[in-house]
């Protein structure tokens, strides 16, 4: 599903309902139908972005959602165990979802190393803050990426950490 997909399941739907409801003159609610779309997002104009949700929870059923969110939180442990083999690397935090956190010493050294991976352009790893460091962000989300990418995506970074 694209990143701007989302679903809240609630208990009750009226605090969700009376939080997000955009009201107008111009607007025709249905109060019989079983819900204006305005009364469930933030943004009158957002396309239908429960399309993608919905068909991946169809198609997919709630053991394969499980399964793929599984399969994506252990690529993330497996490319954090591949990176914490090379040299100066640091993984800061406990691999237990699908974000890793990487340090290559110091702030600009790190900084140094998420430039040059980019600008490689075999993997794609961002740069953010964390407890107050500049790290490389891991983020292992697609669906289609598989140890094939991992393998690849942990060979430019270590590439990339080895130039000066």
């Amino acid at each position: 599903m694209p990143y701007d997909c989302g679903v809240d399941i609630v208990a009750h739907p009226e605090p969700l309902s009376s939080s997000m409801a955009i009201r107008a003159s111009y607007l025709i609610s249905d109060a019989d139908g079983p819900a204006d779309p305005q009364a469930k997002v933030p943004e009158l104009s957002r396309r239908a972005r429960g399309v993608p949700v919905w068909a991946a929870l169809r198609s997919l059923g709630r053991e394969g959602v499980a399964d793929l969110v599984a399969r994506l939180a252990h690529g993330a442990r497996s490319i954090a165990e591949q990176i914490a083999a090379i040299d100066n690397a640091q993984v800061l935090n406990d691999v237990v979802y699908t974000q890793v956190s990487v340090v290559f010493g110091d702030d600009e050294r790190t900084r140094e190393v998420t430039a040059r991976l980019l600008a490689d352009g075999t993997a794609w790893m961002s740069g953010s803050r964390w407890k107050g460091r500049d790290v490389l962000r891991v983020s292992v989300s697609n669906w289609t990426t598989d140890q094939e990418d991992q393998r690849r995506s942990v060979e430019a970074l270590r590439h990339a950490s080895s130039e000066r």
